[in-house]
């Protein structure tokens, strides 16, 4: 079967599934549940970041992100991505969590997609929330 007959056979369904009364699937439909439930997970994140970033745990010499940064200040992940003189490029919120982490915690990086990076990011962001986007702002 050709490209232009599978388009013509797939467009005469949707018109055939409109005409049954059949309603289109939203992308953007959720419910009062599903919006509670996911706060709830996003909330939980959050809280798992609070207690990374004012832990020692993620550097081998108890220093902590909150001696630097309490509560998250001066960390601006609304300027993100942009510019960053210590990693000589423009960087993501994550490889400057990173960089942190490797110099003055003197750890180990997370992997981008560790759940201990998305909870420092989330919490990080969560900080800020409110905050006009301006990246690559200094």
């Amino acid at each position: 079967m050709r490209y232009h007959d599978t388009i013509k056979r797939l467009a005469a369904a949707g018109v055939a599934a409109l005409a049954l009364g059949a309603a289109p699937a939203g992308a953007d439909e959720f419910t009062k549940a599903d919006l509670e439930k996911w706060r709830k997970e996003f909330m939980a994140v959050v809280a798992e970041g609070e207690k990374l970033f004012h832990s020692g745990k993620l550097g081998g010499n108890s220093v902590s992100c909150d001696m630097c940064h309490p509560n998250g200040a001066n960390t601006h992940p609304e300027t993100y991505p942009k510019f960053q003189k210590q990693l000589g490029q423009v960087a993501t919120l994550r490889q400057m969590i990173n960089w942190c982490i490797e110099n003055p915690l003197e750890g180990k990086p997370l992997p981008l997609d560790d759940p201990r990076m998305i909870a420092l990011e989330a919490y990080i962001t969560y900080e800020r929330r409110g905050v006009p986007l301006e990246p690559g702002k200094h």
